[in-house]
């Protein structure tokens, strides 16, 4: 009989981690909650009414179907696990056994306790999330159309963190108030549109050196983002937020980019935490006392903590957990996972981006085109690389949106 590897998760990891072992002597069973993976970096321009949701999901059938030793492909969710038995429990009852087990899992919004904010200032993570939020931006325009004297409040939007996620939502709000819908409202100017991006630290993109932190805040200036550092958010509610120092900033929409937490399904293993929900993995990324469990990807803290909460970072972790299962079974014990940072880029508007690549540091038009670059090459699929990069085009030259379609029941909720 094969030995059983089993998946939980198809983002970045858990499937880098089931391609990698492609022609192994092994049988692989990958659960996940949904039936396609998101390529997670372009998420927020499916929220910003630059790409449609299929441009950025694929099935994972599709992806797997020619992968010989790929056994099972499951939907479902994993609700419990048996680490005695090597046993699985999904939604529906059923249980899967295991050999190995890697658990890839990601991370979702985390509101520092105050879950409550969860419906009115969305995060993004899903594609249900982006959804959301294009909704939601697009429908602010319509209600201020209607409601021209309240124009000043419906048309301010407030995106709280900025991390690259932050940034790039922000520059994507400006982007469709000045560019996307100039000339198309009767009673408004949409480029009036007020775009405040609040961050409680000290910089924006944290992670970045000073030098492209101070360039990432120019650039958004230059576009007509209002860019607040040492702003905590203490309150948020359907007409904005209130700020640590008192301050009421009215906004009829907030978007959250601010935190994250990882899966609950961490929770279930027997492993340290940190205080975000990540387990304390071992040098070589499995769980101390159980060198059969894997935890890769947002949903681990590697010791030393060097490890970002990237894709490129999870790509490496699932190619490397692929690595050590084909070095067990052969009787040799794997090395220690080591990751190398290959840089990382943020993108901010229509040519404007920040590049922090070893031995380089650059901004401008050239890192978005690098950001464009990399970004289409990582995509899977012919099919999906042509639509993104013909939307990006298409975009570039008119400074039109073509997925601006507002979804959802008529008449529910919105601005």
């Amino acid at each position: 009989m094969a030995h059983r590897v089993v998946i939980v998760g198809a983002g970045f990891a858990g499937l880098t981690a089931a391609r990698a072992l492609a022609g192994a002597d092994v049988s692989i069973t990958v659960i996940d909650r949904r039936n396609f993976h998101l390529f997670q970096p372009l998420l927020y321009q499916v929220a910003a009414a630059a790409l449609n949701p299929s441009d950025i999901a694929f099935p994972i059938r599709s992806v797997l179907r020619s992968q010989h030793n790929v056994e099972r492909v499951v939907l479902g969710a994993v609700t419990d696990i048996d680490t005695g038995a090597r046993q699985l429990e999904l939604d529906d009852g059923t249980r899967v056994s295991y050999d190995t087990l890697v658990v890839a899992t990601g991370a979702a919004h985390s509101y520092f306790g105050n879950d409550g904010w969860a419906t009115v200032a969305p995060g993004l993570k899903t594609i249900e999330d982006a959804l959301e939020i294009r909704r939601r931006i697009l429908l602010a325009f319509e209600a201020a159309e209607r409601r021209p004297q309240e124009v000043a409040e419906l048309l301010t939007f407030v995106v709280v963190g900025a991390g690259p996620t932050g940034v790039e939502l922000a520059g994507a709000l400006v982007e469709i108030a000045v560019d996307a819908m100039e000339g198309e409202f009767d009673l408004i100017d949409p480029s009036a549109a007020r775009v405040i991006l609040l961050e409680g630290g000290d910089a924006v993109l944290p992670p970045y050196p000073d030098r492209l932190q101070r360039s990432a805040r120019r650039q958004l200036e230059d576009m007509g983002v209002e860019v607040r550092t040492g702003a905590l958010v203490t309150q948020i509610d359907d007409h904005g937020v209130t700020l640590s120092s008192g301050e009421r900033i009215p906004a009829g929409t907030v978007l959250w980019a601010a935190g994250v937490q990882a899966s609950p399904l961490i929770g279930r293993l027997p492993v340290e935490t940190d205080r975000t929900g990540r387990a304390l993995v071992s040098p070589d990324l499995t769980i101390p006392g159980h060198p059969e469990i894997f935890v890769l990807g947002d949903a681990a803290l590697v010791a030393g903590g060097k490890v970002p909460g990237v894709a490129p970072a999870a790509m490496q972790q699932g190619r490397y957990a692929a690595r050590s299962i084909r070095a067990r079974l052969a009787g040799d014990p794997p090395d220690p996972f080591r990751y190398r940072d290959k840089g990382t880029l943020a993108t901010i508007g229509r040519a404007r981006a920040v590049a922090n690549l070893p031995g380089l540091r650059f901004s401008g038009f050239l890192a978005w085109a690098s950001w464009l670059a990399i970004h289409i090459w990582f995509l899977i699929g012919v099919r999906n690389r042509f639509f993104v990069f013909a939307s990006w085009a298409w975009s570039y030259l008119t400074f039109r949106r073509g997925a601006r379609i507002i979804t959802g029941r008529p008449g529910s909720g919105g601005a």
